[in-house]
């Protein structure tokens, strides 16, 4: 499955769409699955970084601060040069302000890595780049929404969001990984939960999908109005993360790894959120997994078209 992931989860977001369509009624049921596959993801993701590597990691200065300046001081300027753009509806803002403000903490990580990018930095840097995004995101809705935001958010959603998708996973994966280095029993659990990263990532993009298939009928006009702007954003995309990683003047992995942490967009962790949001903002929602699909075949362009244009033979320098 490892050598095979693109097909996987393409397959799974087939699969998805048409439990979805044959079977609608399972959506209510599937969105409350969400949040703990994903936690199960994200679990698994964590057991892969050490404690002592995360460690190591905040001392790589010039990786960190190249991606927290291209998920956190970039991508902003991007999405603000498109808001006005935007339909007016609230929903459809929302939810593309959601998606867009965050960066990806799951298969960026695969997809760097198929591109020949730096996934053990990148994968290093990936709690603080979730820790970053739940404490800046009520923020940066403030600046694009105005005050209005207190009105049809609730902070809930946000503090839920960090207990389960941040704190719980983390730390019982810095408890396994103990448990690991004390005992074999705690070292086979470790190794037999790191083979489960596919099939989570595949499972989670089929519930994911197959939850909100059933409200497009409902949304499709929205949808069709913003996958310019997500392909668009791929595109700027690719430009201001070769910008940022010759900034920084990082080595060819390094670079391509900015790259891909600028592009790829943290769908499936925020849609917990907009799935929190009003009724009279469920588009949101749709808005958000409609990112997911577009990135996925913006992904397979991405693992062609990056070594392209950081291709290697440059001089390690990081």
């Amino acid at each position: 499955m490892e050598r095979h992931q693109v097909a996987v989860y393409l397959g799974a977001l087939a699969a998805g769409g048409l439990l979805g369509w044959v079977a609608p009624g399972a959506g209510p049921g599937l969105e409350h699955a969400i949040n703990p596959v994903l936690g199960a993801l994200l679990f698994v993701t964590f057991l892969q970084v050490p404690a002592a590597e995360l460690l190591r990691s905040l001392r790589s200065g010039r990786f960190l601060a190249a991606a927290l300046v291209v998920n956190f001081a970039v991508v902003p300027l991007v999405v603000a040069a498109m808001f006005a753009f935007l339909p007016d509806e609230q929903a459809i803002r929302m939810g593309v302000l959601l998606v867009l403000l965050t960066p990806c903490v799951d298969y960026v990580i695969v997809f760097s890595g198929l591109a020949g990018g730096s996934s053990r930095r990148l994968l290093a840097a990936t709690p603080l780049l979730l820790l970053a995004q739940m404490v800046l995101l009520p923020g940066y809705l403030y600046l694009f929404m105005g005050s209005g935001l207190a009105d049809i958010v609730d902070a809930g959603p946000f503090v839920e969001a960090f207990a389960v998708l941040i704190a719980i996973p983390l730390t019982l994966a810095w408890l396994t990984q103990a448990w690991a280095a004390r005992r074999p029993a705690g070292r086979r659990t470790a190794d037999a939960a790191g083979t489960a990263m596919v099939p989570l990532m595949a499972a989670t993009l089929a519930t994911v999908v197959a939850s909100q298939v059933p409200k497009v009928d409902d949304s499709a006009g929205d949808v069709a109005r913003v996958v310019p702007f997500y392909v668009l954003f791929l595109a700027a995309m690719a430009v201001a993360g070769l910008g940022v990683a010759r900034l920084f003047r990082l080595d060819v992995p390094a670079s391509r790894a900015i790259v891909f942490t600028g592009a790829t967009r943290n769908s499936l962790v925020v849609l917990p959120l907009a799935l929190a949001l009003p009724d009279r903002l469920a588009a949101a929602a749709v808005v958000v997994v409609a990112q997911t699909l577009v990135e996925v075949v913006g992904m397979v362009v991405y693992v062609r078209l990056v070594p392209l244009l950081l291709p290697d033979g440059v001089r390690d320098r990081a």
